[in-house]
């Protein structure tokens, strides 16, 4: 793996619709902490906090390659829920999803209420999704969800064609299940409002790649263009590109996605948007696309994967207007006003990795397309262990760990020989 860190090609659709913000200072200093933390997202900041909180007095440093409004979490769809129900939901998996449940609702209830003591505008509203089919084998799946939702008690209404496009103005679904408990954000505006609201004890330098991680004594040395940093403990929060320090390099693979938002669509147009105000579409397939309902005029699409780099920018516009004029035939002349990528990591077995790695090093990678209440969770968590008031197994009893993955070139050959598969088999739901 070459790059140390994602370099996207397009600015983030979120972070766009925002007033410009003010990243904090590159590190340009040598510096000494106690615990440094590799990444800005979801995790590397839900980390930060935590070990704040554990130990006000500890010295505490927050590196990011880039800034927090173009790094990855400021490109997620913006869904999360405090409960967990899998795509590929089976009943003997329900005690499972119910022990994540457990640690999924901890973590948002201690992220809401940071939003709330900081007054952070993230347009967080509880509105629910629609998990939806188009075809026969989405249908069979998605039977399975519902089967697991009653059996956890999770709230949720079945849902028919007609109900489906009364709600978002698309009829090409026909089925769908609405879980009440999910809620819908501003993925950017969230990130943002947490980096910049990390108590006193707590720097954040941004444009300040980590580019060698080596063992300095008894603790680590992080180097970066504009200083080294010394330090007794390290969190790696970076997701896939853990794998750019020469760690983790087969358990997870880097996957570029990629999002379109529409430019406002007309007066007359806003009926076709569905009776819904709010409302998000999760696909039934894992290759599907996911839909929602941005303010009161606009729609956003997601779909697409691409192995360990980006797709060319006018393909990908392309391929995701094929996905919304289907949806939306009626809506073909509305333009896109952005279109951009973003990353995350896969796992062979949907796992996350999590845990020690070395003698004061620690790693959290592998959301697999989950990140703000599952990343929040396994920052906090593993604060927890970095201290040593938590042991691994308070996480990975529920969550699991992430297995073997191929190396390459044979890993590349496989993901394209199952992503071609799977495409085919997802049919109509991509």
């Amino acid at each position: 793996m070459s790059q140390m860190y994602p370099t996207y090609s397009s600015t983030c659709g979120w972070s766009a619709m925002l007033p410009p913000r003010r990243p904090h200072p590159a590190l340009e200093r040598d510096a000494s902490v106690d615990f440094a933390v590799i990444g800005a997202g979801f995790t590397g900041l839900a980390v930060a906090r935590r070990l704040h909180e554990i130990d006000p007095q500890a010295r505490v440093m927050v590196l990011e390659a880039g800034t927090v409004d173009q790094g990855s979490s400021a490109r997620n769809s913006g869904f999360t829920a405090p409960e967990v129900l899998p795509r590929n939901a089976t009943l003997p998996g329900a005690e499972k999803a119910r022990r994540q449940s457990a640690l999924f609702g901890h973590a948002f209830e201690w992220m809401t209420g940071i939003l709330d003591a900081h007054g952070i505008d993230c347009d967080l509203r509880q509105v629910g999704s629609i998990r939806a089919a188009a075809t026969e084998a989405g249908e069979a799946s998605l039977r399975r969800v519902i089967e697991v939702a009653r059996a956890n008690g999770i709230r949720h209404e079945v849902l028919d064609r007609r109900q489906i496009a009364d709600r978002t103005g698309t009829e090409y679904y026909r089925i769908g299940i609405h879980v009440n408990d999910t809620y819908l954000l501003q993925p950017s505006a969230l990130v943002q409002g947490l980096a910049d609201c990390l108590p006193e004890g707590v720097a954040l330098h941004e444009r300040s790649p980590v580019t060698r991680l080596d063992r300095d004594g008894a603790g680590w040395r992080l180097t970066t263009p504009g200083g080294v940093v010394r330090a007794r403990c390290v969190a790696l929060a970076n997701n896939g590109f853990i794998r750019s320090f020469g760690y983790l390099k087969l358990r997870m693979a880097t996957i570029y996605t990629y999002a379109a938002l529409s430019a406002p669509v007309a007066e007359a147009d806003l009926p076709r948007l569905g009776a819904d105000p709010a409302w998000g579409v999760l696909p039934a397939h894992r290759l599907g696309t996911t839909l929602r309902r941005v303010g009161r005029d606009r729609l956003m699409v997601r779909s697409l994967y691409a192995l360990e780099g980006e797709i060319a920018p006018d393909a990908a516009a392309a391929r995701l207007r094929d996905r919304f004029i289907r949806r939306w035939p009626a809506l073909a002349h509305v333009p896109f006003a952005h279109v951009w990528g973003g990353t995350t990591a896969l796992t062979m077995n949907g796992a996350p990795w999590w845990g020690r790695l070395a003698e004061g090093l620690f790693a959290s990678g592998g959301c697999n397309g989950s990140g703000i209440t599952k990343g929040t969770m396994l920052g906090w968590h593993l604060a927890g262990l970095m201290t040593g008031r938590e042991t691994p197994e308070a996480v990975t009893d529920a969550m699991g760990t992430a297995n073997l993955i191929a190396p390459e070139p044979f890993r590349s050959i496989g993901f394209h020989i199952v992503s071609a598969l799977e495409t085919r088999k997802a049919g109509l739901e991509a």
